[in-house]
C-alpha cells in the first residue's frame, strides 16, 4: 500500500497519474490523502481508495497510514503561519503516526542546501531541512527528493512575459543554477515508491540536465517563444514590500526573503549530478511543451510548491 499526499498539487498529480498505471503491475494499491476529492479526475477516483482531509490532521493520517507501506510526503505552501510551523509544525501528526502504524518507507519533497554553509540561513529551506529531520527521527527509511527551483515557478510570470517580454526573480542575471520540471520530481519520487529495496536515511537530488542563469532562461525563452524575452532583477526589499502588501504572514515572507538571498549566494550550487535520480527535462523542451501555450493563452493561476 502506498499513500500518496497532496494528489492534486503540481508533483502530486503527476505522481498519481504514473502510479495508477504502474503500481497494479507491482502489487501495490494506492490511498490519497484529498482536501477535496472532487479535484481527483474520476478515472483516478475509481481506481484508488481516498481518505477525505487534510494530512496535517492527526485524525486524517492515522485513517490514512494504518497499513500504509510507503508514503509521499508533501507539505503544502501555506504563508499564513511561520516557516517551522508550515513544515514541522504540519509534519508533526503525520510523524506520530509513521511510527504509530509502522509505515516502512518515506519519500519527502524537499530541498537542495543541506551541508551547505548557508543551510542554517535559508528560510524556507531551513524549515524544509528540519521537517526532513523530523521525519528521519521516526525510524522510517527516508528519502528527501532535493530540489532546486522548479521550472514551473515561471508558469506565474506568463502574462508578464506576453504582454512586457519580462520575467522577474532575486537573483543575479549571470549566476547559473540548476532548475527542474515537476515532472522529473514525480517520476523520481515514483520510482524511489515501488523499488523500496533502500535502507536508512538520505537525500536525492533532482536536477535539470544542466545550471541556467536568468540570463540563459531569457535567451531560451525568446528562441523557444519567438519574441524578446529579457530579466529583471528584483531586489530583495521590493520582493519584501510586495509580498507583505499581498497579506502574508511577516515571519513567512522573511523565510522567502531569506530562501532567495541565500540561493544567490550559491545554496544550490555544485551538486554532483551523477547521484541524481530519474529523467531529466531540458529546459528548452519544457518551454516548448508547457510554457509557451501558456503565454499564448492566459491560464487558471497554478499551485506552486
Amino acid at each position: 500500500m502506498i499513500v500518496i499526499t497532496a494528489p492534486t498539487g503540481n508533483i502530486g498529480r503527476r505522481l498519481l497519474s504514473l502510479l495508477v498505471e504502474s503500481a497494479p503491475a507491482h502489487g501495490e494499491e494506492l490511498r490519497v490523502v484529498a482536501r477535496d476529492p472532487a479535484r481527483l479526475p474520476e478515472a483516478v477516483r475509481r481506481r484508488v481508495e481516498v481518505v477525505t482531509g487534510s494530512h496535517g490532521d492527526a485524525e486524517t493520517v492515522d485513517r490514512a497510514f494504518d497499513g500504509a507501506d510507503a508514503v509521499f510526503w508533501l507539505v503544502p505552501p501555506d504563508a499564513s503561519v511561520a516557516p517551522d510551523e508550515a513544515y514541522s509544525g504540519f509534519t508533526r501528526p503525520a510523524a506520530r503516526a509513521f511510527a504509530a502504524h509502522g509505515v516502512g518507507h518515506v519519500v519527502g519533497v524537499s530541498a537542495l542546501g543541506r551541508g551547505t554553509p548557508h543551510a542554517a540561513r535559508a528560510g524556507l529551506v531551513t524549515a524544509s531541512l528540519a521537517m526532513d529531520d523530523l521525519i528521519a527521527d521516526t525510524g522510517v527509511a527516508y528519502r528527501a527528493l532535493a530540489n532546486p527551483s522548479f521550472f514551473e515557478n515561471l508558469l506565474e510570470e506568463a502574462d508578464s512575459i506576453r504582454d512586457h517580454g519580462v520575467f522577474t526573480d532575486t537573483a543575479a542575471a549571470d549566476r547559473p543554477a540548476p532548475m527542474v520540471a515537476v515532472a522529473d520530481i514525480a517520476a523520481a519520487a515514483a520510482g524511489l515508491l515501488l523499488d523500496r529495496s533502500w535502507t536508512g536515511v538520505g537525500s536525492v537530488p533532482v536536477l535539470g540536465p544542466q545550471d541556467l542563469s536568468p540570463d540563459d532562461l531569457a535567451r531560451i525563452m525568446t528562441e523557444e517563444l519567438g519574441h524578446p524575452v529579457r530579466y529583471r532583477r528584483q531586489p530583495l526589499d521590493e520582493l519584501r514590500s510586495t509580498l507583505l502588501g499581498h497579506g502574508l504572514n511577516e515571519a513567512f515572507v522573511e523565510g522567502v526573503v531569506d530562501m532567495k538571498r541565500a540561493k544567490d549566494q550559491g545554496l544550490d550550487a555544485g551538486v554532483d549530478r551523477s547521484a541524481q535520480a530519474g529523467t531529466t527535462t531540458p529546459f528548452a523542451q519544457w518551454c516548448a511543451q508547457t510554457l509557451k501555450p501558456a503565454v499564448l493563452t492566459p491560464q487558471e493561476p497554478v499551485d506552486a510548491h
